[in-house]
Formats: structure tokens, C-alpha cells, sequence
């Protein structure tokens, strides 16, 4: 039942990424482009879903004292602040802002016919593997 659930929820997410425009590598660097000819409608697409979320996180969510598919939470204890996390997240916003395409709307863009973002896909699948690597060879 619980990956039924992850799959409507996730055919869901990119439906609303597809509507609401958010997969259209233009619309977003027009919304980054905070000091040229920014295009606020993301901003909207953002606010309608956080004035969904948060009454149910406030009234549903926070008061669970466990997930329904867990035994506990999963939450880092790692609160440290470091160069790997300050260059991870650097690269993530560079390419984000280079691209128009964010990791999570990526897949919805793939489903839209959007050839680049399937070359963004492969990208951040090397990156990933590369981050990989670099971990393991620096631990």
C-alpha cells in the first residue's frame, strides 16, 4: 500500500511541476533572474503549495510521534557546516541557475519531451556518482 501511495503522490508532484510550468527551463531562469526581467509566477506556484502544506503539516504531520512506514524518524544529526556542504550546495545552485532544471521537476521534465532535460538527468547521475567517489576516497 505505502508504494501505491509514493506512486500517486509522486505522479501528482510532477503533474502539478508540469502545470504549473515549473519544468519549463525558461520560466525558471526567469525567476532567478531576481535583478533582470523576473518572472514572479513561481513565487505563486510555491505560496498555493505551502498554503496547502502547511495547515495539514500543523494539524496532521507534526503531531505523529512516528512515520507510518517506520519504526522511528530519519532525521541527520549532523549539523555541521562544512566546505563539502557549502561546495555541494554552490554546485547545485550553479547548475540549477546555468540550467533551469532542478533535480525534482527533472523527471517531470522528461515526460514533457524536454531533450534537455534528459541530458541534465545524465549529468547529475555522473555527478552523483562522482560526489560518490570523492566521498569514499576522502573518508
Amino acid at each position: 500500500m505505502f508504494k501505491f501511495i509514493s506512486i500517486i503522490a509522486g505522479v501528482l508532484f510532477g503533474l502539478g511541476m508540469a502545470i504549473s510550468g515549473m519544468v519549463d527551463p525558461v520560466k525558471v531562469i526567469g525567476f532567478l533572474d531576481v535583478a533582470g526581467n523576473w518572472d514572479p509566477s513561481l513565487a505563486f506556484v510555491m505560496g498555493g503549495g505551502l498554503v496547502v502544506f502547511l495547515p495539514t503539516y500543523f494539524l496532521v504531520i507534526k503531531k505523529q510521534t512516528k512515520p507510518l512506514s517506520a519504526e522511528t524518524f530519519s532525521v541527520s544529526e549532523n549539523q555541521i557546516i562544512d566546505s563539502r556542504l557549502l561546495v555541494g550546495a554552490g554546485l547545485f545552485g550553479l547548475g540549477w541557475g546555468l540550467v533551469g532544471i532542478c533535480p525534482g521537476p527533472v523527471v517531470s521534465s522528461l515526460g514533457v519531451g524536454n531533450v534537455q532535460a534528459w541530458l541534465f538527468l545524465i549529468a547529475m547521475l555522473g555527478g552523483f556518482y562522482i560526489g560518490g567517489r570523492v566521498n569514499r576516497a576522502s573518508n
